[in-house]
């Protein structure tokens, strides 16, 4: 058996994922919940009932041209963060389904964070397997977190050791709330670095920053005002990401003087933004998950299944 199972149900995206250890494969079916035009997001509730609604038809593409039985073993997130207390409401539609997989197919079942199947994602993407028995700053940057984590590699998984965040806003909940200011659909992601790419004025920003953590509310208010003194779409979108873009550098820089030159890897949907990875890669070289395992995914659950599994059974 050479197949191994993630299922991931967080805030925004249903998501499975298969990974094949014979061939270093992996297959993804996801799908973004329904956010009304306008709304900057769902109640818990609103996405237990979508993503109860979504994730047998994701399950069922999945694995229509597979032989389940190949399936050794499954990963499921269960909370977003590996950490006692960490909890919402909709990884116990993931959670449970994996438990019925599990006990009808009789194979292992492994539950992780949400966080760390995002860090995963970007380690197999990378294809830095070596950080799994390694040390390392991650950051996970997304619409629901924005922390830099001090990961200790130990073979099969990582610890992961909170060492920076934000105070207030997330990056993800600051660039979705001037997109849907500006009118664009949720997730604005893609659509504000379309508008920021095209900018062409010279933009100055002051993040502020606390230490290593940093506070984001107040982007919001700047561009609501920018937009109000007559700045285009293009400029205050641009304003946005490179608030955010530098608040994070001067992160890392802190970050990199307090515990020294470890490796960076920054996962999450904010990182699959292309002025900030650009900007990181040649500063720091460091290491990013490709855009397909940027935005919450199973990919790295499966991955960390597979690692657990193999861990387990040598």
């Amino acid at each position: 058996m050479s197949l191994f199972l993630g299922i991931d149900t967080s805030n925004y995206t249903t998501s499975t994922a298969l990974f094949n250890s014979e061939t270093d494969e992996m297959f993804q079916q996801k799908k973004l919940l329904p956010v009304k035009q306008g709304q900057l997001g769902l109640r818990q509730s609103d996405a237990v009932f979508h993503h109860t609604a979504q994730l047998h038809s994701l399950f069922s593409q999945l694995v229509k041209d597979i032989d389940v039985n190949q399936i050794a073993a499954i990963g499921v997130s269960v909370k977003p963060r590996p950490i006692d207390g960490s909890y919402m409401p909709c990884f116990t539609v993931g959670e449970n389904t994996a438990k019925i997989l599990s006990s009808a197919l009789k194979v292992p079942l492994f539950q992780f964070s949400h966080q760390e199947g995002h860090i995963s994602a970007a380690l197999f993407s990378s294809k830095r397997d070596d950080l799994f028995s390694d040390n390392f700053i991650a950051f996970h940057v997304s619409g629901g977190t924005t922390e830099a984590v001090i990961a200790k590699g130990c073979g099969d998984g990582f610890s992961a050791e909170l060492v920076a965040s934000s105070l207030d806003l997330h990056a993800g909940q600051a660039i979705d709330r001037v997109g849907v200011m500006l009118g664009l659909d949720f997730p604005c992601g893609a659509e504000l670095e379309k508008l920021a790419l095209k900018n062409t004025e010279k933009i100055s920003v002051h993040p502020s920053i606390k230490g290593c953590d940093c506070c984001l509310s107040g982007i919001e208010n700047i561009c609501r005002k920018l937009l109000s003194d007559g700045k285009s779409p293009c400029y205050v979108s641009a304003y946005c990401l490179e608030y955010i873009r530098k608040t994070l550098m001067m992160m890392t820089d802190r970050l990199l003087e307090k515990y020294g030159r470890l490796p960076l890897v920054f996962a999450g949907g904010v990182m699959s933004n292309t002025i900030i990875k650009n900007s990181f890669t040649k500063k720091y070289n460091a290491v990013f998950a490709k855009p397909c395992y940027s935005t919450d995914n199973a990919a790295g659950i499966a991955y960390l299944a597979y690692r657990k599994f193999k861990n387990v059974h040598t």
